[in-house]
């Protein structure tokens, strides 16, 4: 494979982030509508399954998440913030996420679905320590954390649901018909 369709195929997938990360714009004038129902999730498994170089699978959806994190914030803070309260876990969740993108050799509706459902429960359990001051420390504190979560973990499993069929289906898609947007080991074989 040539730099040319290395670099044609990377710029794709970034585009292809870059472009889903956008919805979680639109979806924020919509709170009670779509709340957690965004891409950051499909974002973060589609670039772990398909970027080569793991450092860009890593480097591309977290960059993606933390820039849209910054107009998030300035949408609801009117303030431009780094970080808030709870991102420490949140990042951690999606370095998790591409890890767990990372794990898928073949992108099939079912190991897609799959790794969907593992990383809503992983971010469901996660996200969701009581660290803050809303729950109490406690075992208790953490159960009402969790079953306050349960409407956003919903909301982000269709969303991962639909933008994962959106991105993985699409780029698979794509590469039916566009061969640079296939990997070395797909045009080896």
């Amino acid at each position: 494979m040539t730099l040319q369709k290395i670099n044609s195929r990377n710029i794709i997938l970034v585009l292809i982030i870059v472009l889903a990360a956008a919805f979680r714009l639109v979806s924020a004038k919509f709170p009670y509508v779509l709340s957690n129902f965004n891409p950051v999730g499909a974002i973060a498994l589609f670039g772990g399954a398909y970027f080569t170089d793991k450092w860009k699978a890593y480097l591309v959806p977290l960059l993606t998440l933390f820039v849209s994190d910054l107009f998030l914030n300035h949408f609801y803070n009117s303030q431009w913030e780094l970080f808030d309260n709870s991102s420490i876990m949140v990042y951690v969740f999606f370095v998790l996420m591409v890890f767990i993108g990372s794990m898928i050799k073949k992108a099939n509706v079912l190991n897609v679905g799959i790794v969907s459902v593992a990383g809503v429960l992983l971010h469901w359990l996660l996200t969701d320590l009581p660290l803050g001051n809303l729950y109490p420390h406690t075992w208790a504190g953490y159960m009402q954390s969790l079953n306050a979560a349960i409407l956003f973990e919903r909301n982000m499993l269709l969303g991962d649901i639909v933008f994962c069929a959106i991105l993985f289906g699409g780029f698979e898609l794509a590469k039916t018909r566009f061969t640079f947007l296939r990997s070395r080991s797909e045009l080896a074989a």
